[in-house]
């Protein structure tokens, strides 16, 4: 038998949107994203957990999460470090969401100084793939990371 991963959805008001956050039963934040994008977060948690590896059902504030990121918006800006993050994926790219994470608040990095980070310099290309891949944007916050001219270079929620 086959185990079943259950995650506990919430959906939370922020400034720029609705949030939805996956947390799994250990209170670890497994995938984030904007209501716009449920479909895609879907298709994503299926191709990481597999076409039935995982149920999901309501519940608020799993685990005080969503009082996390509720603190966040509401200027709590180290709330976000506090948060427990457990990811599928490769692990090229839980490397980048791990050094992502040590981006502080209010400053950028562009992706070849990630890449750098990770001991992978040659890797630029690979770490935008895995940069745009994140499963727990804003926690895990790929937003920080701009080209090297200093540019936006996109973002999967949208500049």
């Amino acid at each position: 038998m086959v185990d079943v991963l259950q995650l506990l959805i919430d959906r939370i008001e922020t400034p720029i949107g609705t949030l939805l956050l996956f947390a799994d039963l250990d209170g670890h934040l497994r995938a984030a994203g904007w209501t716009e994008y449920e479909s895609s977060l879907l298709r994503q948690l299926r191709m990481h957990y597999g076409e039935n590896g995982f149920r999901v059902e309501s519940a608020r504030n799993p685990h005080g999460l969503s009082d996390a990121i509720s603190s966040y918006f509401g200027g709590d800006l180290e709330a976000i470090d506090r948060v427990p993050v457990e990811t599928a994926g490769t692990s090229f790219q839980r490397r980048v969401w791990h050094e992502l994470r040590k981006i502080p608040c209010g400053t950028t990095i562009s992706y070849a100084e990630l890449a750098q980070r990770i001991g992978r310099s040659s890797a630029v290309r690979a770490v935008g793939m895995a940069n745009g891949s994140n499963p727990v944007p804003i926690v895990v916050p790929c937003h920080r990371v701009i080209g090297s001219n200093g540019s936006l270079t996109g973002y999967g929620g949208g500049i």
